[in-house]
């Protein structure tokens, strides 16, 4: 149950979600909605307007356009997953929560939550993607290396319309490994991706650090030819952009531990 009271709103286009996004009070963007609904029952958020996104057409899109997998911001994980488009990120929704919440969960929930794996940011850091916002100026497409540090840097107003990953990339050979504490559906001790194109592997990583990333210095490690693979990993590990986060699921060292276990393990099947 919410205890307080609020407006909604479910716009057609999204000229029309800015319009009462900019005349609501403490406004939400609204895709999935779990990780909003479980906030407003705790007390944590109290929104003034609610403004559902699920209407709007382009939010909605999953389907190859052109030289593209365009894949909409309201569009569940589970949706992703079952499509088979993008078998790496299938993969990765497919392991985020249970099956009841990845048909609840959207992709631009998981990018802009609150909560701060955001793992399918792992496959669009990987892929060159580029995001479709939409705010008070309009429209902008811009790379997600523009946009995403740690979390999406979005203007004022602005929200997830779309993504699109270039189809050059869906067929390149693929890891994906979740490590989680104890139980199999749990929050990532470390999440890894990684995938190798002409040019090298690369890599990103949720659950190390407080914030996902991808390290092209890391990546310049694990790539050269001129160490053993154990030096590689070494390398790698010293350069990190942080120290590893310690929390209630294990230490930062633990965490570096199980880093160079899985790093090894993505070696071998990219670079055998």
């Amino acid at each position: 149950m919410i205890a307080q009271d609020f407006a909604y709103a479910q716009p057609d286009t999204p000229e029309q979600a800015v319009a009462l996004y900019q005349e609501f009070a403490r406004h939400l963007y609204y895709g999935g909605g779990s990780e909003i609904i479980t906030m407003c029952r705790a007390g944590v958020i109290s929104p003034g307007g609610v403004i559902d996104l699920k209407q709007i057409p382009q939010a909605n899109v999953l389907g190859i356009a052109g030289d593209s997998l365009v894949i909409g911001g309201c569009v569940p994980l589970r949706a992703i997953k079952d499509s088979g488009l993008f078998p790496l990120l299938g993969l990765i929704c497919g392991r985020i929560a249970d099956h009841t919440n990845q048909c609840r969960i959207t992709l631009g929930g998981n990018l802009c939550g609150a909560i701060i794996y955001r793992e399918t940011a792992l496959a669009l850091l990987l892929t060159d993607a580029e995001v479709m916002l939409f705010g008070p100026g309009g429209e902008r497409t811009v790379p997600v290396h523009a946009v995403f540090d740690g979390r999406m840097r979005l203007q004022p107003g602005e929200f997830v319309l779309q993504a699109r990953i270039p189809t050059a990339f869906l067929g390149f050979p693929f890891v994906h490994v979740k490590r989680t504490a104890g139980e199999k559906i749990d929050y990532p001790l470390l999440s890894l991706s990684a995938i190798a194109c002409p040019e090298g592997m690369r890599f990103a990583l949720s659950g190390l650090l407080p914030y996902p990333f991808r390290s092209t210095e890391m990546e310049k490690a694990l790539n050269g030819r001129s160490m053993s693979r154990d030096q590689r990993l070494d390398d790698a590990l010293t350069r990190l952009p942080g120290p590893p986060v310690t929390d209630y699921q294990g230490s930062g060292e633990y965490r570096r531990f199980v880093l160079r276990q899985t790093l090894g393990q993505a070696l071998e099947v990219l670079q055998p």
